[in-house]
């Protein structure tokens, strides 16, 4: 452990001693680790700490070692690391998130430091159900809700990591001409889309955290949050735990639970606007979120599973619309 990074866990926990107890996962394309924390003498018993080294990874799982690859890393963990410093607090218990107790920099290596969800949410599913399905949905809704019209300062301007500003590599291997040259007037269509939101950007299953009984989720993983319709986390995060037929089936029971909780929370003496202008323009981005998310995955894997029959339906519906 780093001498000074230790002195400074020490010293935000009020620790007479701290150990590493587990690596709980290395960090893509092996930017660094997260590990738990054991403590003796404070009222802290554990702290998960995302450990960040960016010097360049030599390595990535699916091959894209290049500078864009890597400045967007870096640019995520610094961005991950002013979420937790200056909005983390603002969300609800209804949209859980770790508490965070701190972050420290040396160098080329960064620490974040987060309370240990596993005390009350210690569950991960790497797979769901309908009513598991509705508690992320309810997640994502107050989440939305909460950042309504917030500008997303120090944070990327448009959120999710398959924005394609952030993506021309990916957008280069495209072999899908019609898709490859509608793919910025789709990107504008959801960045001028009238009502935004911040978008936590990686809303994958992986990403909950399930409470025992199932009913409750915190969510982790701040690195591509940022500016957006709220829809685009939603479509992508059905597309991460339910299948093709899975989603044909379910959309619009989904889709309708969705925007009941979202209506939940919204606050109309917050907005000049009303809840059903919101509910009708997001519905209508469903499809052409869906059609971003297939753009990136035909550049970046396009033997990739989300590339299904009910994707690519959806591909062909757009591309005919605009």
């Amino acid at each position: 452990m780093n001498p000074n990074f230790k002195k400074f866990l020490l010293k935000i926990t009020q620790a007479s001693a701290c150990k590493e107890v587990e690596v709980i996962q290395s960090l893509w394309s092996g930017y660094g680790k997260i590990s738990r924390y054991q403590f003796l003498g404070s009222s802290i018993s554990t702290v998960v700490v995302k450990c960040i080294s960016l010097d360049r990874a030599e390595s990535h799982p699916r091959g894209w070692n290049t500078d864009n690859s890597h400045l967007r890393k870096v640019k995520s963990y610094e961005v991950e690391t002013l979420w937790y410093e200056n909005w983390n607090q603002l969300c609800t218990k209804e949209s859980r998130v770790p508490n965070f107790i701190g972050s420290y920099k040396e160098g080329e290596e960064q620490w974040i430091v987060l309370e240990d969800l596993d005390a009350n949410y210690q569950i991960r599913k790497q797979d769901l159900n309908l009513t598991e399905v509705k508690v992320c949905l309810k997640w994502l809704a107050n989440f939305h809700a909460t950042f309504l019209t917030k500008k997303p300062i120090r944070l990327w301007e448009v959120g999710t990591y398959w924005n394609l500003g952030t993506r021309p590599d990916e957008w280069q291997k495209i072999e899908h001409k019609k898709l490859k040259a509608k793919a910025q007037l789709i990107d504008e269509i959801l960045n001028k889309s009238k009502f935004q939101t911040i978008v936590h950007g990686d809303a994958k299953l992986a990403n909950f955290c399930f409470s025992k009984d199932g009913n409750q989720v915190a969510a982790v993983d701040f690195q591509y949050v940022g500016g957006g319709c709220g829809i685009k986390d939603v479509a992508y995060f059905l597309g991460s735990c339910l299948s093709s037929s899975e989603c044909e089936i379910h959309e619009t029971e989904l889709l309708n639970y969705y925007f009941t909780e979202l209506k939940i929370a919204f606050i109309p003496d917050e907005f000049n606007f009303t809840f059903n202008d919101l509910e009708q323009e997001w519905r209508k981005l469903y499809p052409v979120a869906c059609v971003d998310f297939t753009r990136f995955l035909l550049g970046w894997m396009p033997s990739h599973q989300k590339v299904n029959d009910y994707n690519l339906r959806i591909l062909e519906e757009v591309l005919k619309e605009i």
